[in-house]
């Protein structure tokens, strides 16, 4: 959920939509392990863009489980050693622009913990997941939670192998009517379809803060070597007139004879994504992808804009060599 993707990529970089930046700047990893027990340190810093570099160092350590099933437990607790990067929070209320906190990040601390099921009795078909995290500051008096359920269920001895799958996530946002800052630091997530997106384009929009989405897969593999799957994201806010990014929804909102300084959105409704992907395997070092994908705004976004909001469509071909 927290340390996954250690490079950003768009803005001066480019190919926001296929990210393929992963390595961090600097990692140090060290691991011992007996049997099914696993215990990881970790110390990295990660390749930011040059335009928002945060100076950022992290360290931490992650235990787990491994079950012969192909389940596991996890608990990952990491701190933010150094870090010039900056939070947001609400404006009492929610009237009135966002505070900026220069360096805010410095000090967090997160706790993360993960489960994934092994095959259960009289459930044969079905894998459940479930991650929990925690972040804290007492610096900045953060504390902020994110969570995620999610159930697939496998079509046994059907052709083309169908499976479904419903997941729950949400990232808690900025209560504007307290003074504690509650706003969800998503870190450094892997932020593909199969991992930790919120929607599919819509993701390009939302980073994982203040937002909650439910979403549906259904995948079928008419041959070994091909994966079709089609995916659908309604996604919300979780607090109303509070950051869901990073504020650029700010904006003056005339109410009667006055006018009132606003951030975030007053409707909860923000998207609906609709998203069909097809994968073929070339070859063993060879692979093809391609996809379409629509975003249809919802009420808080139509409100914001204060008309009419046309839909956000897109395609790709992506073909991949590894050497």
């Amino acid at each position: 959920m927290l340390i996954a993707s250690g490079a950003s990529s768009g803005f001066e970089r480019g190919a926001l939509k296929f990210g393929p930046r992963k390595a961090w700047d600097q990692a140090v990893v060290a691991q011992l392990a007996s049997g099914s027990l696993s215990g990881t340190a970790f110390y990295v810093s990660p390749n930011e863009l040059p335009s928002s570099e945060g100076r950022n160092r992290l360290a931490g350590i992650d235990l787990r489980h491994d079950g012969v099933g192909g389940g596991y437990l996890g608990a990952t607790l990491l701190r933010v050693l150094n870090s010039e990067s900056a939070y947001v929070q609400a404006a009492p209320n929610g009237v009135g622009a966002p505070t900026v906190l220069p360096g805010a990040r410095d000090g967090t601390v997160a706790l993360s913990l993960y489960v994934k099921s092994n095959p259960l009795p009289g459930l044969p078909n079905w894998t459940f997941l479930a991650d929990f995290a925690r972040e804290w500051n007492r610096r900045i008096n953060l504390k902020a939670w994110a969570g995620r359920a999610q159930a697939e269920y496998a079509f046994a001895g059907l052709p083309w192998s169908p499976t479904f799958t419903y997941t729950y996530q949400t990232f808690s946002g900025d209560d504007p009517n307290t003074a504690q800052l509650e706003r969800f630091d998503p870190l450094y997530y892997e932020g593909n379809p199969n991992a930790w997106s919120t929607g599919s384009k819509s993701s390009m929009t939302f980073i994982n803060s203040n937002v909650q989405a439910h979403g549906v897969a259904f995948r079928v593999q008419p041959t070994p070597r091909d994966t079709l799957t089609l995916r659908y994201s309604r996604l919300s806010a979780n607090e109303l007139r509070s950051p869901i990014q990073f504020g650029q929804a700010t904006r003056v909102d005339m109410a009667g004879a006055g006018a009132n300084v606003v951030a975030g959105v007053t409707s909860p409704h923000l998207a609906d994504d609709l998203f069909l992907e097809f994968n073929r395997v070339l070859s063993r070092h060879l692979f093809l992808s391609a996809g379409a994908a629509i975003s249809v705004p919802g009420k808080g976004i139509r409100d914001v804009t204060g008309g009419d909001v046309p839909n956000w469509t897109g395609g790709y071909v992506n073909l991949v060599v590894n050497y």
